[in-house]
């Protein structure tokens, strides 16, 4: 009977129960899919109870998939800065509120600029964003004060998963360290904010190492599991797919691009930037992860096929259309923040933009340019943590390490080599490593190399120019996204102030 390590994957867009080898090597993985709801301009909702079936039926049909074998653990893995809120009996009381909405995008730029919001930012590691919990709780109080006001927990999907199984409500430090409310350094919550948003620790959940494991035995089992199967914690997504992707080492960066993207370096202290250009998240023990997200990563092809293209081609297919065309996109250049951006310029109104066009432009030049403008934003937030640091390595992931293209692209632009691992399930493997650890086969995962894109001198050329181009072509614009024009001075009632703050904008 072959038993095995379950890694779980609760992603934006579906979530992923991938059963792995004691190698690493995948032998079995299902995914769920879910929507996004969208009910105003600049909110983005998920269901987490249709998240919380699908973790469910993910896990099942992977168990009954390898039967008679067992799952040795379940080891989770999940997208950060979601807040659900929940009365005493763990319902929800809102959707889950996901990375992607912006509601609070006043809300962060008011306190960005304040010397509390960069103390903040300091003491947490999490950039002043609407993504951040934080921005989103500060929001919640002032246009939702009775709901605010009675929720019992303000809690992450993860969280609410966690609280499905077992009936407790816990966190681990690496997604806890993603909501803007844990000192980065303590990894407990900071007194200083919760005071700010006039809340007590109560209203949050028990703080976790990702190591921390229950045993699942519940009375009316939802989960298909032999009693007492240990089911750890594990961490964020991004924390995690570092440690599958094995970027590890000083000189390693890892480059993943889902529904999102991020680039991403593990470090052995807390790292903050002086420009609040980059965030610094908790892995595990004393690693951290330094690094910045885009939150346009796959999601900008899919909207330009069903959108822009209306195509019923292929992604293979579009692939195939942009490799027709050279780098550079003969002029055409793409700013892809059709759903505002994070790192590195936290810029909840940037908008996405076709620069360049010309009667010569064809679909695979919109293809090829969304690819390259993708990359270039990536590249944005790359450069930011290759100051001062010598990388040799960059380790890709997510759905887009299974394009030869987008690889060669991102070797080509940062001039650096791509290594590709066996597994693209870096979070779940991740995952699955944090349990494996644990229960102390760590050092049976082997990352076994299966592409390797070096980088072409010449084509960089090309890239950098074009990369210049694409900074300016925002700095030039970003005024003209802002969706409302400010006055000269914006007045908004903070928490825990006896007056409201002004800011200059």
């Amino acid at each position: 009977m072959m038993n095995y390590y379950l890694g779980v994957d609760v992603g934006t867009t579906s979530t992923k129960a991938v059963a792995f080898s004691d190698k690493g090597e995948v032998i079995a993985t299902h995914s769920v899919a879910y929507s996004m709801r969208h009910p105003q301009p600049n909110q983005s909702e998920q269901d987490p109870d249709e998240i919380a079936m699908a973790v469910i039926a993910s896990i099942n049909k992977v168990v009954e998939m390898l039967l008679p074998g067992l799952p040795a653990f379940v080891s989770f893995s999940s997208a950060m800065h979601s807040l659900v809120l929940v009365d005493e009996a763990g319902k929800p009381l809102t959707a889950c509120i996901i990375w992607a909405d912006n509601r609070a995008s006043e809300v962060a730029e008011i306190l960005r600029n304040t010397e509390f919001g960069n103390s903040i930012y300091h003491t947490t590691g999490v950039p002043i964003h609407s993504m951040s919990p934080l921005c989103k709780l500060i929001w919640m109080k002032q246009y939702e004060p009775l709901l605010f006001s009675t929720a019992h927990k303000f809690i992450s999907i993860k969280e609410y998963i966690f609280f499905k199984l077992f009936g407790q409500f816990i966190v681990d430090t690496s997604v806890a360290s993603a909501t803007g409310l844990l000192n980065i350094k303590t990894l407990q919550w900071e007194e200083a904010i919760l005071k700010f948003l006039e809340i007590s620790p109560a209203r949050l959940s028990q703080v976790v190492p990702v190591n921390f494991a229950l045993c699942y035995n519940h009375p009316n089992p939802i989960l298909s599991l032999p009693p007492d199967t240990k089911i750890f914690i594990g961490g964020g997504d991004g924390a995690l797919s570092n440690l599958g992707t094995g970027a590890t080492a000083s000189n390693t960066m890892a480059i993943s691009i889902g529904t999102s993207g991020a680039a991403r370096m593990i470090v052995k202290e807390a790292r903050t930037d002086r420009l609040m250009r980059t965030f610094c998240y908790h892995v595990k023990e004393n690693d951290y992860i330094v690094g910045g997200a885009t939150n346009n990563g796959a999601i900008v092809l899919q909207w330009l096929r069903e959108t822009l293209l209306q195509t019923s081609d292929s992604y293979d297919e579009n692939f195939e259309h942009a490799q027709t065309i050279a780098p550079g996109s003969d002029g055409l250049l793409f700013l892809p923040y059709i759903l505002g951006e994070r790192a590195p310029i936290w810029d909840s109104n940037a908008k996405g933009v076709y620069f360049g066009l010309a009667i010569q432009h064809t679909k695979a030049h919109l293809i090829r340019a969304a690819m390259e403008g993708v990359i270039y934003s990536l590249y944005s937030i790359g450069k930011v943590l290759l100051e001062g640091t010598e990388v040799t390595e960059l380790h890709a992931s997510g759905g887009f390490a299974r394009s030869a293209l987008w690889l060669q692209m991102l070797a080509d632009v940062f001039n650096i080599k791509v290594l590709v691992s066996g597994s693209v399930e870096s979070a779940a493997l991740g995952a699955a490593m944090i349990g494996a650890d644990s229960v102390g086969f760590e050092q049976l995962f082997d990352n076994n190399l299966i592409a390797v894109y070096e980088p072409d001198l010449s084509i960089h050329k090309i890239y950098s120019m074009a990369f210049q181009k694409f900074e300016r072509l925002y700095d030039l614009l970003k005024d003209e996204m802002k969706e409302t024009v400010l006055n000269s001075q914006t007045e908004f009632k903070m928490p825990g102030t006896g007056n409201p703050l002004t800011v200059n904008v």
